[in-house]
């Protein structure tokens, strides 16, 4: 773990390379941001979403909070999605999950409190709708990544429903959902849904009993 002084040791070193290879790098990055996609995802550590997808600065729009997690009430989610949507015009918006988010053990384990207990109500209720599949799993890992798969698909409903997205459909913009889960142990990315509208008038349709089970998109991606 690096000290604060060798974090800022870092960076100088890191502008300095930067400005050596491409003279015109910080310039090109002040002229302005035109990302495709919108990413909301998990706050871990150990997820760099920039990382796992190869792209570069400007090419992902990232919000980011703990169990990735949609609220209508959430005034940081929702102006960075009304800027991407409003103001950025992307074309796809994905919600990505994580296989070992400790939100879902928090939930599970009953561990989570003060703040945390507030802020995952949404998860908590994800699982009480889905206590009878989620409890006859045996082993504890798998139930949380099943959480976790579940709580995509809820997310993603949340998502698809926001005064926002459903404005941006009425107008005709070309706008795609996703709910895609990331594995810790192997750095890949599974796509759970795909999700276009329907019609401008009727919004998206969600696949809400097709959640596959995660042996089975998980030997998919062997």
């Amino acid at each position: 773990m690096k000290t604060i002084r060798e974090l800022k040791l870092s960076n100088k070193a890191w502008s300095d390379e930067m400005r050596e290879r491409k003279k015109d790098y910080f310039a090109r990055q002040t002229v302005g941001q035109n990302p495709e996609v919108m990413w909301i995802g998990g706050s871990d550590s150990r997820v760099f979403p920039h990382q796992i997808t190869q792209t570069r600065p400007g090419e992902l729009f990232i919000h980011r909070n703990l169990a990735n997690l949609v609220y209508s009430d959430d005034d940081n989610l929702m102006a960075d999605l009304q800027h991407a949507v409003d103001d950025l015009k992307v074309a796809h918006i994905i919600l990505c999950g994580i296989y070992g988010c400790n939100g879902m053990g928090a939930v599970l384990n009953g561990d989570a409190t003060g703040h945390m207990h507030s802020w995952l109500r949404a998860l908590r209720e994800v699982y009480e709708e889905n206590r009878l599949e989620i409890d006859s799993i045996e082993d504890p890992l798998d139930r949380q990544n099943r959480l976790a798969e579940l709580n995509v698909r809820e997310q993603l409903r949340r998502l698809s429903q926001l005064d926002i997205v459903r404005a941006a459909l009425e107008r005709g913009q070309d706008l795609t959902l996703h709910g895609w889960i990331y594995d810790l142990s192997n750095g890949r990315l599974t796509e759970l849904f795909e999700v276009e509208p329907v019609s401008e008038t009727s919004g998206f349709a969600m696949p809400l009993q097709d959640v596959p089970q995660m042996e089975d998109h998980l030997a998919a991606a062997e």
